[in-house]
């Protein structure tokens, strides 16, 4: 059944066109992704959605009776109300009166928020994601619409938010970056590319798939019109004359495919930098501690590491348990209480923060570019910084924009890039993940897949996780941290339990891979397991990998 549409709509900001005679559609039961580049319009067709903006041309219809409830990407909690009334008394009514309550709380828990007369207001804007997150999600409507509804998100959390959106009844429109996620959840994805929307009945995997078909067909049809347009010109320059009705059709059958736009191919964008030379001394951590006032454990207790020169490394654990505190320990922005790290002279570090650095709204993105370096050394020779933002995906007009006319996620693209041309040899990535597009993602692995230097990620995307760390260092949430050798996925198998959950962090350290798996595999037909799962229990062991992830941990080796 139809819930809501919008045919031929039109969308534009300022002078740029977001939607062009586009058509959108959701219909009961569809769990639908929508993707695209940063500053397409995903986060606009969401409000439009919602009829929070409105189209400036096309037809919007939607049923008398459906409603729609929306989560922001970044929540506005302008006026003081505490979490119980904003997460349960705003959701209660006669059917749910009995239940709310004790559903609200168990989601909570889950959350992280165990005392819910907490206002809303003093929390930080990763709590109040949460928060507004729960109140979405124990709403009753027909259409949720979820922005970047992952984000702020541990892996534990995440994979028990795919559980409850592969059982939630009613339908589901989300934007979000993680592959993994999407991959799980939706049964559609809508791709916004030059103002048109492309729809395809299939998780993310199957989106590739059908993509590709219909690329290669578009360009097949294309390459036909050319080899006719060709014909075309050469009878066309035989000076032929307009004198008869047949020679008139045939030079309107030329300007017609004279004027085809053409379609232009998917191109595989590539970007590679070369790190500036890293010496035999890189970064030594050297038993160190950092303690908060507020916190009853110590957020590091006597760790020391020395980094390799190839390292890889993710950082992972529960959320707060001071994965970011350790980045800004390494760069220097803040002071362990006992301990020191000693970094080598040739060390150069990029660091991605969390939170941007202040973007002077005023200038271009070009001329920011340019502050950090005007041309940098590639491994294809020397490129100029006009090309390297083409690569990362700001064409001739964006580069002469002002900063303040782009979206959240190209601010955070622009950041990224001005961090990646400064030729860092010891790379620091904090959340990268958060606010960038696909698209971006996909070229930033490339990119660290030649990254000649030591690379350091924290990151909740299980995806990128497994696509470009060798070794996990492990938060348990009480102030060790531990190692293990291999990736994401490796671990998952090996603990049969998130990094990122509680329950999953252990002081072991470097545990074999294969032996786990085996054990992982001989659990597979448990009855004991099997029975946790009917009664509604999280089984301790995932049983098997979806495709992408299968492929992802038989690649490694």
């Amino acid at each position: 059944m139809n819930l809501l549409t919008i045919k031929n709509f039109s969308k534009s900001y300022t002078d740029k066109i977001l939607f062009d005679n586009a058509d959108f559609s959701i219909n009961s039961k569809e769990k639908i992704g929508i993707i695209g580049v940063n500053g397409t319009g995903k986060s606009t067709l969401l409000k439009i959605i919602a009829g929070i903006d409105t189209c400036d041309s096309g037809q919007f219809s939607k049923g008398n009776n459906v409603v729609i409830r929306y989560l922001p990407q970044t929540p506005d909690f302008t006026e003081a109300v505490s979490i119980y009334d904003y997460v349960i008394t705003a959701n209660s009514n006669e059917e749910n009166q009995w239940s709310i309550e004790g559903d609200a709380k168990a989601f909570l828990h889950r959350l992280g928020f165990d005392d819910t007369s907490i206002m809303v207001n003093t929390l930080s804007g990763g709590q109040r994601k949460k928060v507004a997150l729960a109140a979405a999600l124990l709403s009753s409507c027909d259409i949720l619409v979820l922005d970047e509804p992952t984000n702020h998100l541990d892996n534990d959390m995440t994979e028990y938010l795919e559980d409850y959106l592969n059982n939630y009844k009613g339908a589901l429109v989300m934007v979000t970056h993680d592959r993994y996620f999407l991959d799980k959840v939706c049964n559609r994805i809508v791709e916004i590319d030059k103002g048109k929307t492309y729809s395809y009945n299939a998780n993310y995997e199957g989106y590739l798939m059908l993509k590709a078909e219909r690329e290669n067909i578009a360009l097949a049809t294309q390459n036909k019109h050319q080899n006719i347009l060709r014909k075309e010109i050469a009878w066309m320059q035989r000076g032929a004359r307009a004198r008869s009705t047949k020679q008139k059709a045939h030079i309107q059958r030329y300007e017609k495919l004279a004027s085809e736009e053409l379609i232009k191919e998917t191109q595989s964008v590539t970007m590679s930098s070369i790190a500036s030379r890293l010496g035999n001394k890189t970064i030594e951590i050297n038993n160190i501690s950092k303690t908060w006032p507020e916190r009853e454990n110590p957020i590091i207790q006597d760790f020391s590491y020395n980094f390799l020169r190839t390292d890889r490394i993710g950082v992972v654990g529960p959320n707060g348990c001071g994965k970011t505190t350790l980045m800004k320990l390494i760069t220097g922005n803040i002071k362990p209480d006992k301990g020191y790290i000693d970094i080598g002279e040739t060390v150069r570090i990029g660091y991605f923060s969390q939170e941007n650095e202040s973007l002077d709204p005023n200038m271009k993105v070009l001329d920011y570019v340019k502050e950090t370096a005007e041309y940098i050394q590639t491994t294809e020779g020397l490129m100029s910084a006009s090309t390297m933002c083409e690569r990362f995906l700001f064409d001739g007009t964006l580069q002469h924009q002002r900063i303040e006319k782009l979206s959240g996620g190209e601010k955070r693209r622009l950041y990224l890039l001005k961090v990646l041309v400064s030729s860092p040899n010891v790379l620091i990535l904090d959340e990268p993940t958060n606010d960038l597009d696909i698209s971006t993602l996909c070229i930033l692995e490339d990119y660290l897949d030649s990254f000649q230097g030591i690379l350091i990620v924290v990151s909740h995307d299980r995806y990128f996780l497994d696509r470009v760390i060798r070794k996990l260092l492990v938060f348990d949430g009480k102030g060790a941290i531990s190692q293990f050798e291999g990736g994401y996925t490796d671990y998952y198998i090996t603990h049969g339990a998130f990094a990122n959950s509680a329950a999953g962090t252990t002081n072991d350290t470097t545990r074999s891979s294969s032996s786990k798996a085996q054990e992982t595999i001989s659990l597979e037909d448990d009855p004991a397991a099997d029975q946790n799962k009917k009664k509604g229990r999280e089984p301790a062991i995932k049983k098997k990998f979806s495709f992408n992830e299968q492929r992802e941990y038989d690649t490694r080796g």
